[in-house]
């Protein structure tokens, strides 16, 4: 009668632990870890100064460019006046002859005198005629090179000016940049800390909801980085592999925002083991991608994804030597299944 009595409490309590046990993230995986779906700052402000460092890089590039056509646009106005200068000296040298024939031949007497003495007085006219024509167009060649003179002293002030306001604006573009890396450097080993931290515990912090990039993907299937090197490639060997590497890892400071590939749905979100904090995608075609070594996830499982939304930010968590993104293609979501993942994306028009 008394263990009539208890045992409706002794099911309730049964109940609770195991509604607790359930609540409890089994490896790591899925949406159920403490604190999921709360914004961690740290990720967030990563994803933040990434965009500034490139916007700063592209404004400092653009500077540069602009700095250099002015460069070329003084340039070639030094060279039109060289040309302008000896195009002048030509001139002097030619009515210098004039003038000194002249001289010979009596260019100190009146031009009177020299018609009386002259045997072709015909011939005398058309001489000062050439020695008229001579002077004029040395006259407005000397006007034509003092215009140009002036014009160049002008565009030179002017070319010096503008040169010294971009300099001026580059060095403050790359102290900008220098500022904006640094403080992305620092922000990035926070981020990986974190992430190290949630590994070492089995659970992951939570996504971190970042603010999608404006572009928007007319294609199907994308890179899943934007920017890139390529390190170890799918089934290469090495001792930190138990027999061949199953991705394509995709060399990429931390932090950088990395992307579905294209369409489909979030299956698993895991933090712990060899691939440290990783997220699994299921395909509409039915493949399955996976994320791994990340510092942080956008995402939580369940989740639908579409072409280059931003999903997670890359890392070194997990077995990872150095930052990188691990990618790989696999027929199921579980491991032992992977295919090439280039030759994979390359059949839907990614070439890496």
């Amino acid at each position: 009668m008394r263990f009539t009595r208890r045992h409706p409490l002794l099911t309730a309590v049964l109940l609770c632990a195991l509604a607790v046990l359930a609540a409890r993230p089994a490896d790591g995986d899925g949406a159920h870890a403490p604190g999921h779906g709360s914004a961690s700052g740290v990720g967030a402000e990563v994803a933040r100064l990434y965009e500034e460092a490139a916007a700063a890089t592209e404004q400092y590039e653009t500077g540069r460019r602009e700095a250099e056509e002015q460069r070329a646009r003084a340039q070639r106005l030094e060279r039109r006046l060289e040309r302008e200068r000896r195009e002048t000296a030509g001139l002097h040298e030619d009515l210098g002859r004039i003038a000194s024939s002249q001289y010979r031949d009596g260019g100190g007497l009146p031009l009177t005198a020299h018609m009386l003495l002259a045997d072709d007085p015909e011939e005398l006219m058309r001489g000062q005629r050439v020695v008229r024509q001579a002077e004029v167009s040395l006259d407005k060649a000397i006007g034509r090179s003092e215009r140009a003179e002036a014009r160049l002293a002008r565009d030179e002030a002017k070319a010096a000016a503008a040169w010294k306001r971009l300099e001026k604006r580059n060095t403050e573009l790359a102290a900008l940049q220098q500022d904006i890396e640094r403080k992305l450097e620092a922000a990035r080993w926070k981020l990986q800390g974190q992430a190290d931290a949630s590994v070492a515990a089995g659970a992951c912090r939570g996504a971190v909801r970042l603010d999608q990039p404006e572009t928007r993907f007319t294609t199907r299937w994308v890179a899943p980085v934007e920017t890139y090197e390529l390190s170890a490639s799918y089934g290469s060997g090495g001792a930190r592999w138990a027999n061949r590497h199953t991705g394509q890892d995709f060399a990429v400071p931390i932090g950088t925002p990395v992307r579905a590939v294209g369409s489909g749905r979030v299956v698993r979100v895991s933090c712990g083991g060899a691939f440290g904090i990783a997220i699994v995608l299921r395909h509409t075609d039915g493949y399955y991608t996976q994320y791994a070594h990340l510092a942080a996830v956008a995402v939580d499982q369940g989740d639908r994804v579409s072409p280059g939304q931003w999903i997670g930010q890359s890392g070194t968590s997990g077995n990872s030597t150095g930052p990188h993104l691990h990618f790989e293609v696999r027929v199921t979501p579980e491991m032992g299944s992977a295919v090439d993942p280039v030759s994979w994306l390359a059949r839907r028009g990614v070439s890496l």
